[in-house]
């Protein structure tokens, strides 16, 4: 059985939220958590339950291990909350949001819902409330009784929505994303050879559309990949004129905005260029350089490597130049 409580105001939507669910009962509530609580527990008095769970529809996702702690509980005691370890330092703040002491957070812990107890204990609990107007929660109202309240863990899943942001965090994109892209491109003599954005001295060059930078297309395609935008064609078809001979850094900036637009940041790029000649050693500090400033990055959180493929292939015959790469976006904060 669940009883929704709910303000009348509120109830056509709360029916249709849980159409199709059965065995909901909507019941009005008070002018206070207490009071509405305790609408609930009597609606259940007829069928006096051996244990209920008291839940706030603030925390949408609910593990069901969680569930199965909190009852595990209630074989020994008649009360049982989940509860997190407070992990930050806690600071008492006073008047004009200064800091008047501070407090242990080895002995606290961050309260959950749901709740759970005893049906008859919590019922007979809340009929004999004398606290404040509202209790802070359910574990209080029984503690008030003489009743004993057991400590489960509790699930980061659990998090409240209490303000405007907590909601966005509910219905955002995955916190990280991970795309990979992989570009090759001919050599041919007359061309010139733009690798990573650096122009590089060479016998010969890439041949393409744009500038043909394999590094740069590949690490564009990764970003496109991991934010879900398709690839570099898609974006900068080579059927487009305006296109012919543009640098790629374009392309590579196009991307990460893509990826800023869509509430990300981008955390970090690995690249490895295959081919025989020239040697990328050499070259690498400048090409680091040269991402990190396209992608808005600390050169740290760029990797640049080269490999060959012992003389096997076009690119171990020198015929074209092969990259391939992977990025690694987070949800911005």
């Amino acid at each position: 059985m669940i009883i929704a409580v709910v303000s009348p105001d509120t109830e056509a939507d709360a029916r249709a939220a849980l159409a199709g669910v059965d065995s909901v009962r909507f019941v009005h509530g008070g002018a206070t958590r207490q009071e509405s609580v305790r609408a609930g527990l009597e609606a259940l008095a007829d069928e006096a339950p051996a244990r209920v769970l008291i839940h706030d529809a603030a925390r949408p996702d609910l593990p069901v291990d969680v569930i199965a702690r909190l009852l595990a509980a209630l074989e020994e005691h008649p009360g049982a909350i989940p509860v997190l370890r407070v992990v930050d330092s806690l600071a008492v703040a006073g008047e004009g949001a200064v800091m008047t002491g501070a407090a242990q957070r080895e002995s606290l812990r961050r309260v959950q819902t749901p709740q759970a107890f005893r049906y008859a204990d919590i019922l007979a609990a809340h009929r004999d409330w004398q606290g404040a107007p509202d209790a802070g929660d359910d574990a209080q109202v029984l503690m008030a009784a003489g009743g004993a309240v057991a400590l489960v863990d509790g699930d980061e899943r659990l998090k409240k929505i209490t303000f405007a942001e907590d909601l966005m965090d509910q219905t955002q994109a995955p916190a990280f994303r991970i795309g990979q892209g992989f570009d090759v491109h001919r050599l041919e003599a007359g061309e010139e050879l733009w690798l990573g954005g650096v122009l590089i001295p060479h016998d010969k060059g890439l041949a393409g559309h744009s500038d043909a930078d394999v590094a740069l297309h590949a690490i564009t395609d990764a970003v496109l990949g991991a934010v879900g935008e398709g690839d570099i064609g898609t974006h900068f078809p080579p059927s487009d004129p305006q296109w012919r001979g543009a640098r790629s850094g374009r392309f590579l900036e196009h991307a990460v905005g893509l990826a800023r637009q869509a509430g990300y940041a981008i955390a970090n790029v690995d690249l490895t260029l295959i081919c025989e000649a020239p040697k990328i050693g050499p070259h690498r500090p400048a090409m680091r350089t040269e991402v990190a400033r396209l992608m808005g990055l600390d050169e740290g959180a760029v990797s640049i490597k080269a490999t060959t493929t012992e003389k096997l292939g076009f690119t171990g015959r020198g015929e074209g130049i092969a990259a391939q790469a992977i990025v690694l976006i987070t949800r911005a904060a």
